[in-house]
């Protein structure tokens, strides 16, 4: 059985899409037996080069897949297919070192979103005591309010109770 080794490169919105973990898992279910993928940027452009060895038509097959199929996110420019002539690692070993680097994007992703969620407690607290102060001076307010509102209506009792009182004597001088 004849053994092909390929170097594809994808070229367009190819990082930070999946598009390495989309093609280790096509390559492992077509039993691809040596895997390589890396993101670079090449003047500025993302690139993605992929290689793949193995039997020929399982290659073949791979290589038809990767000109065809992209992950949801990603938008493809080109795609080129070249012959490889160099050493490619495991996909055992690929898959182990991309699993090391995920973890360790995710343990970054992790300590930054700690610190934010500290930022955001601290904004709350502090927006929590401007809250309360404004409560309070606004109760204060509302006791004088309401005091004055006390001391008019108390006025208001005794002026209608004098007023009464006049108003009885004369309907009694009257009747």
């Amino acid at each position: 059985m004849e053994t092909k080794a390929k170097k594809i490169t994808i070229k367009g919105k190819v990082h930070d899409v999946g598009y390495r973990l989309f093609l280790l898992s096509e390559a492992e279910s077509g039993f691809v037996e040596k895997f390589d993928a890396r993101n670079v940027l090449i003047n500025g452009e993302q690139h993605l080069i992929v290689l793949v060895e193995g039997a020929e038509e399982k290659i073949n097959r791979f290589v038809e897949f990767a000109e065809s199929k992209y992950p949801p996110d990603a938008s493809v420019e080109s795609v080129e297919v070249n012959d490889y002539g160099e050493e490619i690692r495991s996909i055992d070993s690929f898959r182990q070192s991309l699993m090391v680097f995920q973890l360790s994007k995710m343990a970054q992703l992790g300590v930054g979103m700690l610190g934010k969620q500290d930022e955001t407690i601290k904004v709350i607290k502090e927006e929590s005591e401007k809250t309360r102060e404004v409560a309070r001076d606004e109760g204060e307010k509302t006791r004088e309010v309401v005091e004055k509102v006390r001391e008019e209506v108390e006025k208001t009792r005794e002026v209608v109770s004098v007023e009464s009182e006049k108003t009885r004597a004369v309907l009694k001088e009257k009747i």
